[in-house]
């Protein structure tokens, strides 16, 4: 119901870009292009200028954005209640995961809700913690879950799942035979760690910065940006990883990896949702509510 050019033009001026607007909106760029001129005619103004290779808005550009997505937000939001009164959503959600909760945590709640509200229209975007803000602030998506403690104060956090980071070894392990390693044994420990910008990285640095220990104290063989790979390297190696738990369950009662004990060094966190201060959308409420009912159950 919207008018599309409105959709075309905060595109743009979100992407700086003509071409990234034609991708996201899958229309072509000579079609970009015609939209824009339409709504520089009809309000006789400017909206960008070119500099050098680059667009930027222009002062009455600033101002049609503001309000192009209040009125976008506006018609998301007369959407949403309408179909609510047929008991039905109907719209588009980006959502983006870290890469714990997205490979861990969102699939059996992502199929839930795609089930109740067949209508949404949904993206993932995966990536760590770091990333997922970065594209929330971008706007390149509607609401992040993100783990790890650290906080931007330009972002709204609320927790929705407490999590445990675990020290796991291969099964098979011909090294480390004990149950338990003190703080010294754990400096000498060969370990896989997760990439800079993970939630998990942050909170192992957080532990050990109590013990006044730093990362570069510790043997680190490799750092790997996939759990999934972390996991598949250290069945077959003597090493060690620090991962959730979420994510070696199954190889847990496989007995494929076993827990080893960190006594005293404290490996827990919060998974949260996060969203842009001020901003809020329909359809993404409905899913913050939709997963607390599921994890409250």
């Amino acid at each position: 119901m919207s008018d599309f050019r409105l959709k075309v033009f905060v595109s743009v001026a979100q992407h700086l870009s003509f071409t990234k607007a034609s991708q996201e909106l899958f229309i072509s760029q000579p079609a970009i292009s015609k939209h824009i001129q339409e709504l520089e005619s009809t309000y006789q103004t400017r909206l960008f200028e070119r500099q050098g290779n680059k667009i930027i808005l222009t002062e009455a550009g600033r101002i049609f954005l503001k309000h192009s997505q209040k009125l976008l937000n506006d018609y998301e939001q007369l959407s949403y209640e309408m179909h609510l009164l047929h008991n039905s959503l109907n719209g588009k959600l980006r959502i983006g995961a870290s890469s714990t909760i997205a490979h861990y945590v969102l699939p059996i709640l992502l199929a839930q809700y795609k089930e109740k509200f067949p209508s949404v229209e949904l993206s993932l975007l995966t990536g760590n913690s770091a990333d997922i803000e970065t594209a929330l602030q971008e706007q390149n998506i509607d609401l992040g879950l993100v783990e790890g403690n650290n906080r931007l104060l330009s972002l709204r956090y609320t927790p929705f799942m407490d999590d445990e980071l675990v020290a796991v070894v291969s099964g098979r392990n011909e090294i480390i035979q004990k149950e338990e390693l003190t703080l010294h044994e754990l400096i000498e420990t060969p370990l896989i760690l997760r990439e800079n910008g993970s939630g998990t990285l942050e909170i192992i640095k957080t532990a050990l910065s109590k013990h006044g220990l730093k990362l570069s104290d510790m043997n680190i063989l490799l750092q790997m940006d996939s759990t999934e790979a972390i996991k598949r390297y250290i069945e077959v190696s003597n090493a060690m990883a620090i991962v959730s738990i979420s994510a070696v369950n199954r190889e847990l009662l496989q007995d494929r990896l076993r827990v080893v004990e960190l006594p005293g060094l404290a490996l827990s966190r919060e998974f949260a949702f996060v969203q842009r201060m001020g901003v809020e959308t329909p359809i993404a409420n409905s899913f913050y509510d939709f997963m607390i009912r599921l994890l409250t159950k």
